[in-house]
């Protein structure tokens, strides 16, 4: 059988952030319930950053280690989001054109809320294993701007969003997928997908996000368990304990994993409290460090809390990780690969950790300029030059590599820089 899976991956969590405990102080929110949340920061998108620059600059540092042969098999570019910038036009157009890929490749986007990560990842596995082209490549680009405003003008789509908008990230995960998955290897047929019709977030208009928090906390633990269910079916033997060494959910916040394992091991092994909280210690932790530093990125969550598994998680032999994928709607899938320590420090290379720690942090003030600030891009825009000068600051905080953002939106043609 062919091999399949993440020869590899980078993770973009942007050039600014803010502290939510800030966010906490200034919001005035109760912090009893806001340190259940178990956010530290949130990426947050200037102005001249958006879902294909942060793609980009997730992606180009794995391509660049690629040599112009290796590059030239990236046959197919996938882009996953609900932040697109165009109703026809797909942002993986202006991602190859950035990357410099081969122009014999195919380019299109999905979107399925959160899932759409999976989704990618998935279609680009069974691409890989079709063997129609062998020895190409598959680059999956998942690239989202969360948005925490709600829609006016009903009452059934609301939220006391005071508790969302800090966990509300921005961000992008780049995964190189191929017949040599240094980094993950999938588990070929391991699959456990569930979805159904349900109203609990949606984006009604481009610009902003409404949703019913209770419907979506229960659809999350309800499609966690089916989705293992069918994935315990189809895969003979499996025990959620003793099967995976460790588990990668989708985070929309640390607390809502939490919940969600806490309510897995009560119902699939009859756990005690005590073993409840050292197992998600020991074999979810990990994958939630990263998460606490972006916040929810969407699409790209789920693999964002893969990246930080493998990068923090003992690989001192081969470990199996199962991971949960959820995409309000909704669409759900538990899936699991394995990774080792020569996995680990392929993603290491990367330093995702010191590429956190070198983004600027926003003060409380700087942050709310922002959100009320006039050089926002809204979805639509027709002519727009960036002004670059708003917070200087940001180009002194990492001067090894280039980035690119958005410099001018030109009869609604994008056009980006590097700087």
């Amino acid at each position: 059988m062919t091999l399949v899976g993440i020869e590899s991956m980078n993770v973009y969590g942007g050039t600014a952030y803010l502290d939510v405990m800030d966010l906490a102080f200034h919001r005035n929110l109760d912090t009893n319930r806001f340190e259940n949340l178990l956010m530290k920061e949130k990426a947050v998108a200037l102005p001249y950053e958006d879902p294909i620059s942060f793609g980009v600059n997730a992606a180009k540092p794995i391509v660049d280690s690629l040599t112009e042969a290796e590059k030239d098999r990236i046959e197919l570019l996938i882009t996953c989001t609900e932040s697109g910038i165009d109703f026809g036009k797909s942002i993986s157009t202006y991602i190859h054109h950035y990357l410099g890929l081969n122009r014999n490749c195919r380019l299109f986007e999905i979107k399925q809320a959160c899932y759409s990560g999976t989704a990618g990842l998935q279609m680009a596995v069974n691409f890989i294993l079709s063997q129609t082209s062998p020895g190409a490549k598959a680059l999956v680009v998942a690239t989202d701007i969360s948005r925490f405003f709600v829609a006016e003008g009903g009452s059934a789509l609301t939220e006391d969003w005071s508790y969302a908008e800090p966990s509300a990230g921005a961000g992008a995960v780049a995964l190189l997928v191929s017949d040599r998955p240094y980094v993950f290897q999938i588990d070929v047929g391991a699959n456990g997908y569930y979805g159904y019709e349900v109203m609990d977030t949606c984006r009604p208009i481009p610009d902003s996000e409404a949703g019913d928090s209770d419907l979506s906390l229960s659809s999350y633990l309800d499609c966690c368990e089916q989705s293992y269910l069918e994935y315990k079916k189809r895969v003979i033997g499996t025990d959620y304990r003793d099967t995976f060494q460790f588990l990668a959910f989708h985070s929309p916040f640390g607390g809502m994993v939490k919940g969600a394992h806490r309510t897995m091991m009560r119902r699939m092994v009859k756990a005690k409290p005590f073993e409840i909280e050292q197992d998600f210690k020991k074999r979810v932790l990990p994958g939630i460090y990263h998460c606490q530093r972006v916040g929810n990125i969407m699409g790209a969550t789920v693999l964002l809390s893969l990246a930080s598994t493998i990068d923090h998680g003992n690989f001192d032999t081969a470990k199996r990780i199962g991971c949960f994928s959820y995409g309000s709607g909704c669409c759900s899938e538990f899936y699991s690969g394995v990774a080792t320590v020569q996995g680990q420090e392929v993603l290491r290379r990367f330093e995702i950790s010191k590429q956190l720690d070198e983004r600027y942090r926003l003060s409380f003030e700087e942050y709310n300029a922002l959100l009320k600030g006039d050089n926002a891009v809204h979805f639509g825009t027709r002519n727009l030059k960036l002004d670059w000068g708003i917070i200087p600051e940001i180009f002194s905080t990492s001067r090894e590599k280039p980035r690119l953002f958005l410099e001018e939106i030109r009869e609604f043609h994008r056009i980006y820089r590097w700087a």
